[in-house]
């Protein structure tokens, strides 16, 4: 399944069953997550109204003639996961945590009272794990599926769906079927993935061959 994974960037448009898509977003659900928290939303568009308005707000008419991947537009499905850091600091509120004896209490007070508090924005790191794990599930069901950025275009997506302001996505994933026959769009490895030992280090930084 790992070794299978690639980001598909052409679909045939053909739709999916629904119990197909509910049975990634099931896998998706059984990702790690600080706490037990599982701060994660998932907003799912799969419909081609839905899919279409999601289009208009990202890539406007004017810009598609120049859009390298047409093929991507034909996604039956798009899914935009959203993070929630205000599930992780009421978590942490919680008796369990709150009885943590590997924490400071100023440690544990502070990852209670605020966001901001955490070196570390799990929420970020859980949705995200919730994700890749929604990819490999696809690969699994002999689907296609791309991860892509919204970048500048989050607040027209937010405005477009009604997405709350507490809810952060982190992109969105595209899916379907693959388009085989669509040799143009496939991806073109320009960067191969660097040697294992230029990104493990054994016993302390530092150590990796360069």
């Amino acid at each position: 399944m790992v070794y299978g994974r690639r980001m598909c960037r052409s679909f045939d448009g053909i739709p999916l069953d629904p119990a197909v898509v509910d049975g990634l977003l099931l896998a998706a659900q059984r990702a790690p997550a600080a706490g037990n928290t599982q701060g994660w939303q998932f907003l799912v568009l799969d419909d081609p109204e839905a899919v279409a308005r999601y289009w208009a707000a990202t890539l406007p008419e004017s810009r598609r003639a120049r859009f390298p991947w047409p093929g991507l537009l034909r996604a039956p499905v798009l899914i935009v996961p959203c993070a929630d850091a205000s599930a992780y600091v009421t978590r942490y509120g919680e008796a369990d945590k709150a009885q943590r004896v590997a924490a400071s209490g100023g440690e544990k007070a502070a990852l209670a009272s605020t966001a901001e508090a955490w070196a570390v924005p799990y929420w970020m790191v859980d949705t995200a794990m919730a994700t890749m794990t929604l990819l490999l599930g696809a690969v699994d069901a002999g689907l296609g599926a791309c991860f892509f950025g919204q970048f500048e275009h989050e607040p027209a997506v937010r405005a477009a769906f009604g997405i709350p302001d507490a809810f952060q996505p982190i992109g969105t994933v595209a899916l379907g079927r693959p388009d085989y026959a669509d040799r143009s769009s496939r991806s073109v490895r320009q960067r191969p993935r660097p040697p294992i030992d230029h990104v493990v280090h054994r016993g302390r930084w530092g150590s990796a061959e360069r």
